[in-house]
C-alpha cells in the first residue's frame, strides 16, 4: 500500500492518540472556543533565509505555503539581536532593560535568569486554563527557578541553553571546527557536552544534535494530539540553525558549504509537520500559527559559510543594524488571517503578549508595565500597526530608536550618532545625521524621555542563591 505524506501523517496522528501520554498532563475540556497558539522561533536565522523572503539558495516549500496561506511581515522585529534577552522579550513583551537584562546571553556557569515573578504568555494563559507546553531550546536560566516550568509551562522538553554551549562549565567545546563537526558528526556531536532535558531532570548528557530538530517535532505533535479537545500554547524554540550545525542522516549533505541550506530546509520539513497535524487534527480554524527567527544570522569568518544571510539589510547577530534585528516572520489563521497577503507595517516579538492576551480574551496581570502593544487588528489586514516606534537596547544602554521610517542608532548617541531613512535606504549606508539636525534632534528627544521612564521602572532579574 502506497500512501502520500498527508495520508502517512493521518495514521501516525491517529495512532498517536490511541496511546497514552505521560508526558504531561492533559487539562479538563473546555466548551467555550479559544484559539491554540504555536510560536515557532529558530535561532540566529537570517533575514533572507527563507524561499518565501528571497533565499537564491534555501528551498523552504512548507514555510512558503504557510505564508500562501497566511500574512508575511517584512518589518518584523526583535527587541535584541542576541538570544536570551530576545526570548525574555518575547514571552514578557517587555524590553529586556524593563526587567534587568544587563547580561544578554546566559552561560552554564551563570546564576542569574528570568525573575519567576514575571508573567509568561504561559502564565498568561494559564488562568484561562491552557495547556502550555516549551519545546526546544529555552536560554533564560537553567537553574530551578527559571526553568519553563517554574514560568508557566506545564511541560518542557529541550537544551537549557545554547547548543554550543556545554555542561557544566562551557569548558572543553571544538568551538569553531564547524567544517570538522559536519564532516564528522557522529564524532563531533559527543564533543559538545549540552545537556537535553525533560521538565527539570537532564536526561541525555550530552544530547544527540543530529535528530533534536526532528525530536523537537515528535513532541510537539504528541502535544498537538494530546490537546486537541482543549486549547493549548505550544512554544517551540528550534536549538538550529545556531552553530554547531547537525541534521539526521536523511536530511545530510556531505558539503560542509552545504551545511547551513540543508539545516534550514530540515527545519522547513519539520514545520510542515506540525501544520499538517494541525490540519488533520482538523484544529486550522482556530489555531494561530506564528513563525520567526530569535534574531538575524552569525556572520564573520568565524563562522563562515555556516551562518545565513540577512540581505537585503546590513549587519546581523549581535549588532543593531537592521540585520541583527529584523526578522523573517509568517502568521497563520485560516479563516483569520487573509492568505497570501504582505504588510511592511512595523510590529515586534514585544507585541505577541498583548496580542495574544486579546485574541485568548484574557486580561493579564503582569508584574509591571510592559512594552508589546496589540497588534491583532494588522495581523487580520483590518487596522494599521499601533507600533509606531522601537527603542534599542544594548544589555540596558539606549544604543537606538526606529520612529516611523527614520532610524537613529550609535554607541555614542551624543558624540556619534547616525541617522537613517529606511524607506529610502534600508541598506543603512547613507548616515543623514548631518543633513537632518532636526530630525535627529527630534528622534533622540523622543527616545530619551521613553528610556527615562523605563529607568524608572526596572525590575531586577532572578539570581539563583547556592544556600
Amino acid at each position: 500500500m502506497n500512501l502520500d505524506r498527508r495520508q502517512l501523517l493521518q495514521l501516525v496522528v491517529c495512532a498517536a492518540a490511541l496511546l497514552p501520554v505521560v508526558s504531561y498532563a492533559a487539562l479538563p475540556a473546555h466548551s467555550d472556543p479559544k484559539p491554540n497558539f504555536i510560536i515557532l522561533f529558530t535561532d540566529d536565522q537570517g533575514y533572507q533565509d527563507l524561499g518565501v523572503f528571497g533565499s537564491p539558495t534555501i528551498k523552504t516549500p512548507h514555510i512558503d505555503q504557510m505564508a500562501e496561506e497566511g500574512r508575511i511581515f517584512s518589518s518584523f522585529y526583535v527587541a535584541s539581536p542576541l538570544c536570551s534577552a530576545s526570548r525574555a522579550a518575547l514571552l514578557t513583551g517587555c524590553y529586556p532593560k524593563r526587567i534587568g537584562m544587563e547580561k544578554p546571553v546566559f552561560f552554564p556557569q551563570d546564576r542569574v535568569g528570568i525573575h519567576r515573578d514575571e508573567v509568561t504568555i504561559a502564565d498568561m494563559l494559564k488562568t484561562a486554563d491552557y495547556a502550555t507546553a516549551c519545546i526546544g531550546k529555552w536560554h533564560l536560566g537553567h537553574r530551578k527557578p527559571f526553568l519553563p516550568t517554574s514560568q508557566g509551562f506545564d511541560y518542557y522538553f529541550g537544551i537549557p541553553y545554547s547548543n554550543d554551549m556545554s555542561h557544566p562549565d562551557n569548558k572543553n567545546k571544538p568551538w569553531g571546527k564547524w567544517d570538522e563537526c559536519w564532516k564528522s558528526p557522529e564524532q563531533m556531536v559527543k564533543r559538545w557536552n549540552t545537556p537535553l532535558m525533560e521538565n527539570e531532570e537532564i536526561i541525555e548528557l550530552p544530547v544527540d544534535q543530529r535528530t533534536i530538530t526532528r525530536r523537537y517535532t515528535d513532541k510537539a505533535i504528541e502535544f498537538i494530539t494530546a490537546n486537541k479537545d482543549k486549547p493549548f500554547f505550544l512554544y517551540l524554540p528550534h536549538s538550529m540553525p545556531h552553530v554547531p550545525l547537525f541534521v539526521p542522516e536523511d536530511a545530510y549533505d556531505p558539503d560542509p558549504k552545504n551545511a547551513y541550506k540543508a539545516v534550514i530546509e530540515h527545519i522547513d520539513a519539520e514545520v510542515g509537520r506540525v501544520i499538517d497535524t494541525v490540519k488533520v487534527l482538523g484544529l486550522s480554524n482556530k489555531t494561530y500559527i506564528i513563525f520567526t527567527s530569535d534574531n538575524g544570522p552569525w556572520l564573520g569568518k568565524n563562522i563562515g559559510h555556516h551562518g545565513g544571510s540577512a540581505k537585503p539589510l546590513s549587519g546581523g547577530k549581535g549588532w543593531f543594524q537592521e540585520g541583527g534585528i529584523r526578522v523573517p516572520c509568517v502568521m497563520w489563521g485560516p479563516g483569520r488571517i487573509p492568505a497570501n497577503t504582505r504588510t511592511d507595517e512595523m510590529a515586534s516579538t514585544l507585541d505577541l503578549f498583548p496580542t495574544i492576551a486579546k485574541l485568548a480574551n484574557v486580561q493579564p496581570k503582569t508584574r509591571g508595565p510592559i512594552d508589546g502593544v496589540d497588534v491583532s487588528g494588522l495581523m487580520m489586514g483590518k487596522e494599521p500597526s499601533p507600533r509606531t516606534e522601537l527603542l534599542y537596547y544594548s544589555g540596558t544602554k539606549l544604543v537606538g530608536m526606529r520612529k516611523g521610517d527614520w532610524k537613529i542608532l550609535g554607541r555614542d548617541l551624543e558624540q556619534k550618532p547616525a541617522l537613517y531613512n529606511l524607506a529610502e535606504d534600508l541598506g543603512e549606508r547613507h548616515n543623514l545625521a548631518q543633513e537632518q539636525p532636526e530630525k535627529l534632534a527630534e528622534l533622540k528627544a523622543r527616545m530619551k524621555g521613553l528610556d527615562a521612564q523605563i529607568s524608572k521602572e526596572i525590575r531586577p532579574l532572578g539570581i539563583y542563591s547556592l544556600e
